[in-house]
């Protein structure tokens, strides 16, 4: 398979004959879309399939739909979603989330994007920073665990993949790491037992997204480009599907983005996902990308095929059921 091990975002609503040349020959993993790509339900659906008219084939377009703050499809043409950690304690959590995400996927599907950047299993804390703690599904390993596996059911159910994210574990953080590298405190061994345990309980899940963030003891680097976290997002969590970044372009890092994208590389991540379209950097990204590994490549099919046709579902009854739920 001779991917570029990238996912990468176009700049606007529609592809530029630029966007469709540098696409066709570069060949990403997938796409990711993000406010900037969307206006309308006819125009996102042109937009993704654009995009994989562009690689000739059916390639995956992610999105970051959590609820909250992070959905990128809004009103008037999507729902608008209650933060997650807001539903979290209520009763029956579970079934609600399966919905909601059931819901989500149905909308996802209909515009042609096949994967989710959700569930968000980092665990809320009072040192948690507001630009994730509302993201979370839980304030407890537990919580989040049984929140987090119905949100990926309710993906799964409605044709969509989810994206377990953020490894080994993001609720640490007391800065954004869309500005500054966040830092945990704990050791590695604290941190198994607690924060590596959501992602343990579902690393079964086929696609993953490596955090900006470093632990005490584990050496400078952020997870991203960390071999020992990587090692124990592999071997001590146990997730073996395929292993993208949390996007580059982000100030966590340091260095050039191919400079950041050669450290993920080498530390083992499959997949380096660049966010912002910026053509320049782009074309940096594709001339010094490796090939795809075998294992990536194996870890992209197996995810691939994951993906099933939505099970038949009246959406309008889980509307209903979701309100009677909601307290």
């Amino acid at each position: 398979m001779g991917h570029s091990p990238l996912i990468l975002a176009p700049e606007g609503v529609s592809i530029t004959d630029w966007e469709c040349a540098f696409f066709r020959e570069c060949d990403p993993v997938g796409f990711i879309l993000f406010a900037r790509n969307v206006d309308t339900l006819y125009q996102l659906a042109s937009l993704t399939a654009s995009l994989r008219d562009a690689v000739g084939r059916d390639a995956l377009i992610l999105i970051d739909q959590e609820g909250g703050r992070v959905q990128r499809l809004g009103p008037p043409h999507w729902r608008q979603w209650a933060p997650p950690l807001d539903c979290a304690g209520w009763p029956n959590a579970a079934r609600v989330f399966w919905i909601r995400y059931r819901i989500i996927a149905d909308e996802l599907a209909r515009v042609g994007i096949t994967a989710n950047c959700a569930p968000t299993c980092d665990i809320a804390s009072g040192d948690t920073h507001p630009f994730l703690m509302n993201r979370c599904l839980g304030q407890s390993a537990e919580q989040v665990t049984q929140n987090a596996r119905a949100s990926a059911n309710g993906l799964l159910a409605g044709g969509v993949l989810p994206v377990l994210k953020h490894m080994p574990g993001h609720g640490r953080a007391k800065v954004d790491s869309h500005h500054s590298l966040p830092h945990a405190d704990v050791p590695l061994f604290v941190a198994s037992d607690t924060d590596f345990a959501p992602f343990r309980a579902l690393a079964d899940l086929p696609l993953g997204m490596t955090a900006h963030i470093t632990f005490a003891g584990a050496g400078p680097q952020p997870a991203t480009q960390n071999a020992g976290l990587i090692d124990a997002i592999r071997n001590d969590i146990g997730f073996g599907g395929l292993l993208m970044t949390d996007d580059i372009s982000m100030e966590a890092l340091s260095g050039s983005v191919t400079e950041r994208a050669r450290a993920s590389w080498a530390v083992g991540c499959d997949v380096v996902l660049h966010c912002n379209g910026r053509s320049n950097e782009m074309e940096a990204l594709a001339q010094s990308a490796p090939a795809l590994t075998n294992a990536a490549a194996t870890r992209l099919n197996t995810a691939l095929a994951h993906r099933n046709a939505p099970e038949t579902v009246d959406i309008a009854a889980l509307e209903a059921e979701l309100e009677a739920l909601t307290p």
